[in-house]
């Protein structure tokens, strides 16, 4: 049957369903974020330090060991940033489950309701058919 909130249920229905969608793609580039750190400190272990030779090799070294420094930096940055969109898209898939089983539950009252009226009215009209029947004989 159709109410008054079967609209509303169905638009808070697709609101949850992007919410879902979010939410994945959030875990996602929050999976994308942690490869990225952990590649990042596996590229600083793959560094070896000189231990004899120019000093151009060791100014070489000693900024490449910067750069995979800032590289880290940036993705725990990035982790941590990664995090906090999931926990907000968490929050507000929340919510929408939340307003869609409100409007799901004022849906199924009404149809409660309407099924309580449709049941009266046949009882009223099986009356006036006994009443009928009563009469004639």
């Amino acid at each position: 049957m159709k109410t008054r909130y079967s609209t509303l249920v169905d638009l808070k229905k697709n609101k949850v369903q992007k919410s879902e969608h979010v939410v994945q793609k959030a875990n996602a580039d929050l999976n994308s974020a942690a490869t990225a750190l952990q590649l990042s400190y596996n590229s600083l272990n793959d560094i070896e330090s000189p231990q004899s030779g120019f000093v151009s090799n060791y100014l070489a070294s000693r900024t490449l060991l910067d750069v995979v420094r800032d590289s880290i930096k940036h993705n725990k940055e990035w982790v941590g940033f990664a995090k906090k969109q999931v926990e907000l898209a968490k929050e507000q898939l929340k919510l929408d489950m939340i307003e869609h089983e409100k409007f799901k539950y004022l849906d199924l009252q009404e149809v409660n309701e309407m099924v309580k009226k449709i049941k009266q009215e046949e009882l009223k009209e099986l009356d006036e058919v006994a009443l009928m029947a009563f009469i004639r004989k």
